[in-house]
């Protein structure tokens, strides 16, 4: 039986909500975003009247502004749209069990079988027609044989509209697309794409894929097959727990940082930040990766790999400094950095001693880690700091573990 995917994008999630709320904003040009004194400034979505001032996505809401002067800027609300995204699960659950989630605002659903409310079709026109009664929101919804072809769907009429591609017309719909709009092709991957004389989906699907694994590796192979409908990733039942593959944090500094010094207390609390939530999980990693933007937003991702397993947050930071010294050497000043660690091991897992360390030393870091995770969770995260971060509180006053966005798992293990 050929397989019947959903994919549903909730249109403009945050400002709709925000909008449904206060109803005197509606006619008004409206951007949900960031902090802009603490440079966090980014437009996270808009409503459909702002986007008439093409103010896009990703853009900083002083660039916004410059657009469309009479811009309302609210800041989110994440509690209140991690209600209507549960909502509006709520709803497809209705349907069937199998609900992937992709963020807040999109679900992957497999319908295959769902006989007794019709079609993939006809049951994607219901579930636009019941969130849109049900929750004063509206979706767009994409319907396929397979998850890529589905998201495309759903971004292909907007909002609040449904598109079916078939075996029989996704060359008419998908293939004139740009490559970017593939799911996973990102700005760098676009640009090689370019440089091989690669635009549009079709033009990818027409290569072969000896020549885009030459060209990109094992990647390759991914696009070609994303490109020719060939994708049979299953979507995943609702409830399943989602295997954890990496954990990280990363900041936009409130000033550009200048200097090692600048860098190492930015890395020092999301470090910190980072190795409380992988004790929390019981995990221990191998692996820990860096992210860095520099101030023209120019970035490089550098991993290696540790000496031994570990949740301590002094060694992972000097680790990710250790990955920064080695690969930057300060053509510009540095706009945002990041810290993930992957590679886990379970706390309780067996491990070879080494001569040259003392395992009482290392007990008693595990335990002095373990007993300040117990003072920030009774008394803020706050409570107790290292004197590196005293040495600059406007660099290091941030609160990456309360903060942070969790995603969801990559189609890929890294992208």
């Amino acid at each position: 039986m050929e397989r019947s995917i959903l994919h549903v994008d909730c249109n403009k999630f945050y400002a709709s909500v925000e909008c449904l709320y206060r109803p005197e904003l509606r006619s008004l040009p409206v951007v949900v975003g960031g902090d802009v004194e603490k440079r966090r400034g980014i437009v996270l979505t808009k409503n459909e009247v702002a986007a008439k001032y093409n103010i896009k996505t990703g853009e900083a809401i002083w660039q916004a502004r410059q657009k469309c002067p009479q811009l309302v800027c609210l800041p989110p609300n994440f509690p209140l749209y991690l209600r209507y995204s549960r909502l509006a699960r709520d709803i497809y659950a209705r349907y069937t069990d199998r609900i992937e989630p992709f963020g807040l605002d999109e679900c992957w659903l497999d319908v295959t079988g769902s006989g007794l409310f019709g079609d993939g079709l006809q049951i994607a026109e219901e579930i636009r027609e019941r969130v849109k009664f049900e929750l004063g929101i509206t979706v767009s919804i994409g319907v396929s044989y397979n998850k890529i072809f589905a998201k495309l769907g759903s971004d292909y009429k907007k909002p609040d509209a449904v598109t079916l591609i078939t075996k029989k017309n996704f060359k008419s719909i998908v293939w004139p697309l740009p490559a970017s709009d593939l799911l996973y092709v990102g700005r760098a991957t676009t640009g090689k794409l370019r440089n091989c004389g690669i635009y549009t989906i079709g033009d990818l699907a027409c290569r072969t894929p000896e020549y885009l694994h030459t060209v990109f590796g094992k990647v390759g192979y991914m696009l070609y097959a994303f490109a020719n409908g060939l994708d049979a990733e299953p979507v995943c039942a609702l409830g399943d727990t989602a295997v954890i593959k990496s954990i990280g944090n990363s900041t936009t500094a409130p000033r550009d940082l200048e200097n090692e010094t600048d860098v190492k207390i930015v890395y020092y609390v999301l470090a910190e930040s980072v190795a409380r939530r992988m004790r929390e999980q019981g995990f221990r990693c191998r692996t820990v990766c860096v992210s860095v933007r520099d101030n023209e937003l120019v970035s490089f991702i550098r991993q290696c790999k540790l000496k031994r397993y570990t949740a301590n947050a002094k060694e992972i930071a000097e680790s990710a400094m250790d990955l920064f010294r080695q690969n930057y050497t300060w053509p510009k000043p540095i706009r945002s950095v990041g810290i993930s660690c992957t590679d886990f091991e379970h706390e309780n897992s067996h491990f070879q001693l080494d001569f040259y360390e003392s395992y009482e030393k290392r007990a008693k870091m595990e335990s002095l880690d373990k007993t300040v995770d117990t003072l920030k969770s009774r008394f803020g995260n706050y409570c107790i700091q290292r004197g590196l971060m005293l040495s600059d509180a406007g660099l290091s006053g941030f609160n990456p573990y309360d903060d942070h966005t969790i995603h969801p798992i990559a189609y890929l293990k890294s992208k």
